[in-house]
């Protein structure tokens, strides 16, 4: 989970803030890599008055309005990853007759799904794929390295070290005599020598870079990679809004990525690493050349902007077809709702829950800057297929 930061300073918002709901966005057809979500989630809003349990998408807020071309445009494209016969059935059919006019997909949804309450409300928060500059090697500036995998960390179930985490995937340390430990944290990790590094970014482009999980890096002389995600360190996820806003440092109403990012930017050093170093987990990264694609999430797609959610695997399927209606943002400049259709294409270690989302925003300064002020009450519908497709 997890959200914003974007080179230098974050970008203004393109579109006016004003809209009742977010524009539509392009959708990908090229992998590149997964980011992990966004950071910085709220606690869940007392709940709301639900809607029935199960109802024809007619009921849903919101329907009429959605642009149903460009959500069958997404699930045409990644409904391959659902694993349901039924909901198979159903991809397979979407993808024999191609592409509808907005009303003709709307029929279309509409003749082949139910949708199904998910309890309660929760909290959507978003991700984007950032872009940041980068040199080869260290300055006063870009002091952060880049770190590769380090060989003596080892994939195991998280429930080795935290039982209440098992079946979920964690790290451990290999010492060298057979045995393992927990995965040094960040303050450690930080405090050994990188060896090689990848790359060396400013402080906290490398800790939103972390969050994010993939990104873009341009070198001197305009040379572009991507910073893929590799592993990380299996220690939780700690966000730091809430800690900053209880400290005085950032204002309750502007606890945004953008807001976090640029404190950081401005107290670049002891006081800025003391606050990043409250968050313990520590990603590692390889490096490609940039294809200027968009990433690929845990369902091993590229994820459509503005169509992908992260959720938490434990209560969702890869592939799985959602209604997302969420209104009431905390943070100020936010877009008033989000209402779409969109499938659940990836995972993150700040993702928990069943009414907990993270939606992909794309790639690049302004899908940050919209990312990072993401914040509202989520109310969560499963597209649970009929008989069969119609």
């Amino acid at each position: 989970m997890q959200s914003r930061a974007v080179g230098a300073a974050f970008a203004a918002l393109i579109l006016a803030a004003c809209a009742a709901t977010p524009p539509s966005y392009p959708i990908a057809h090229s992998p590149a890599r997964r980011p992990p979500p966004s950071p910085f989630p709220t606690e869940p809003r007392a709940p709301s008055t639900p809607v029935e349990r199960s109802a024809p998408l007619t009921a849903l807020k919101g329907w009429e309005a959605e642009d149903h071309a460009a959500a069958l445009a997404a699930f045409r494209e990644t409904c391959g990853a659902a694993r349901d016969p039924a909901m198979a059935q159903v991809c397979r059919s979407a993808r024999a007759i191609g592409p509808l006019d907005r009303d003709r997909s709307r029929r279309f949804f509409e003749a082949n799904f139910r949708a199904e309450a998910a309890p309660g409300d929760g909290v959507l928060t978003a991700y984007f794929a950032p872009e940041y500059p980068a040199r080869h090697k260290k300055t006063e500036e870009f002091s952060a390295p880049l770190r590769a995998r380090p060989a003596d960390l080892k994939t195991v179930d998280a429930g080795m070290f935290d039982p209440a985490q098992t079946g979920r995937s964690g790290a451990a340390r290999d010492n060298g005599d057979g045995t393992l430990a927990p995965y040094p944290d960040r303050t450690a990790i930080e405090a050994t020598p990188p060896g090689h590094a990848l790359a060396w970014l400013r402080p906290e482009d490398l800790f939103f870079l972390q969050i994010q999980g993939s990104g873009v890096l341009t070198f001197e002389g305009g040379r572009r990679m991507k910073a893929l995600y590799a592993a990380n360190n299996g220690r939780a996820f700690v966000a730091v809004s809430n800690i900053m806003r209880d400290r005085g440092l950032l204002a309750g109403d502007n606890t945004s990525a953008e807001a976090i990012r640029s404190w950081l930017a401005d107290h670049r050093g002891p006081d800025a690493e003391a606050i990043m170093r409250l968050n313990p987990r520590y990603a590692f990264f390889s490096l490609a050349p940039d294809d200027g694609r968009q990433p690929v999430g845990s369902a091993n797609l590229p994820l459509p902007p503005g169509r992908a959610l992260a959720v938490d695997p434990a209560y969702h399927q890869m592939g799985e077809l959602y209604w997302v209606d969420a209104e009431t943002p905390i943070l100020k400049g936010a877009f008033p709702s989000y209402r779409r259709l969109a499938l659940a294409l990836d995972t993150g270690g700040a993702i928990k829950g069943e009414v907990r989302a993270d939606l992909y925003l794309g790639l690049g300064a302004a899908a940050g800057a919209e990312a990072g002020r993401v914040r509202h009450t989520l109310r969560l519908y499963r597209l649970v297929p009929k008989d069969g497709p119609r």
